[in-house]
């Protein structure tokens, strides 16, 4: 699945998540150094976070106007416009493979995968991470919670996509042909504020939560807005950050 939104939008309704989750994901991957291809790279978020480690970084991005902002922020690097499921360099270029929220993206999780390990050396490793959205632990939950209790909730998005829930990364990396997988909670702890601060970027489109938001009348968008004020609080306060975490070796 590709975003067909502004790169600035996408990072202030995610990028502000992903961008303390980075750090976790590298540390639970391993990875200090190396060549590292960033998977569904986004804006070039993990990317950052990668090079600040010493990496030498190429990735794929399936969304046009990712990868030209992924560009001009990271000028020299290599990213190229791909799905994960037909990533466009040779067998073995890389010491490790990462996608941080992507899985539950991807068409075809399994094949996404494995194009991760097949570019990947033997021995190095492909890790992924995805937010807990079937227990409810993702920083965008809250807005599903309530959707719900008001009755208007029915599209979830891809709540219940791969990698959503325990195990799931699990399978899907043993089933790609990973050896020693193993997989953990990562999360991030998060403050907003206030409830507008955390509030706005839902309101432009980004994500299938986004599209859920933009897609209702006024009247049910500010009985929703009515039920997150009451429920979080202003600042909002009791919002999770959890991500499932699977690594392995090629």
């Amino acid at each position: 699945m590709a975003f067909f939104v502004g790169a600035d939008a996408y990072d202030n309704f995610m990028g502000r998540y992903s961008s303390r989750l980075a750090a976790e994901f590298a540390d639970f991957a391993g990875v200090n150094g190396g060549n590292v291809i960033d998977v569904g790279a986004g804006t070039g978020t993990l990317t950052a976070e990668l090079m600040r480690r010493g990496a030498n970084v190429a990735a794929v991005e399936p969304s046009e106007p990712f990868v030209e902002a992924y560009a001009n922020r990271h000028p020299g690097v290599d990213v190229r416009h791909s799905p994960a499921e037909q990533i466009p360099y040779a067998d073995g270029e890389f010491d490790a493979a990462l996608a941080q929220l992507v899985v539950n993206f991807m068409g075809d999780a399994v094949a996404g995968v494995r194009e991760m390990a097949r570019v990947t050396k033997p021995g190095g490793v492909v890790a992924a991470c995805v937010w807990d959205l079937d227990g409810g632990r993702s920083p965008i939950s809250p807005v599903w919670k309530a959707a719900q209790k008001l009755g208007f909730g029915a599209n979830r998005g891809n709540d219940h996509a791969t990698g959503t829930g325990p195990g799931q990364l699990f399978d899907v990396f043993t089933q790609a042909g990973l050896r020693d997988v193993q997989e953990e909670e990562v999360s991030i702890a998060i403050e907003h504020a206030s409830f507008d601060e955390w509030w706005e970027p839902f309101t432009h489109g980004v994500g299938p939560v986004g599209a859920f938001v933009q897609g209702l009348g006024d009247e049910q968008r500010n009985a929703l807005i009515d039920e997150l004020r009451n429920s979080l609080g202003d600042p909002p306060s009791g919002i999770a950050a959890v991500t499932w975490a699977a690594r392995g070796r090629v």
